[in-house]
């Protein structure tokens, strides 16, 4: 039967505690690990976390951060209508673009902008479209369809 008397720490689990100062034969003497000379060997010595011995702590020469990233945001790809008169198709979304290596792959909306001239005929659908860039696709003969 298992009595109180027989309960053993496992082993290897126990040490022997260091005893420092006990003479220079045990390996622990004279200064008793603390060095020699200095604020570490006087007694009552500590220091807040971070101190550098009086030189400015790491933490203080960083910069400090500014603002902060929305970890919510959903990036879109932007093309001007110049871009989309460059292409070799008639009907363009995002999955096109970004089958093509023109779009981001992680991008979830497709935003096109007016910049340049289009004569081509196009049929794009996206998530925005300004009103000069639906204007020019549809002056050229193309769709611009919201999705």
């Amino acid at each position: 039967m298992l009595s109180l008397e027989d309960i053993k720490p496992a082993e290897g689990s126990t040490h022997t505690k260091k005893r420092k100062g006990r003479g220079i034969a045990s390996g622990h003497g004279k200064t008793s690990c603390r060095g020699n000379n200095g604020e570490g060997q006087r007694s009552g010595n500590s220091h807040k976390r971070g101190f550098e011995g009086g030189q400015m702590p790491s933490y203080r020469q960083m910069p400090k951060l500014k603002g902060f990233k929305n970890k919510f945001r959903e990036e879109s790809c932007v093309i001007n209508v110049a871009r989309l008169a460059e292409l070799d198709t008639e009907n363009v979304d995002l999955a096109y673009l970004q089958g093509i290596g023109r779009a981001n792959s992680s991008a979830v909306a497709l935003r096109i902008l007016g910049n340049g001239e289009i004569t081509k005929i196009v049929n794009v659908k996206a998530s925005y479209f300004s009103p000069s860039a639906k204007e020019k696709i549809e002056k050229a003969g193309g769709k611009a369809e919201l999705v």
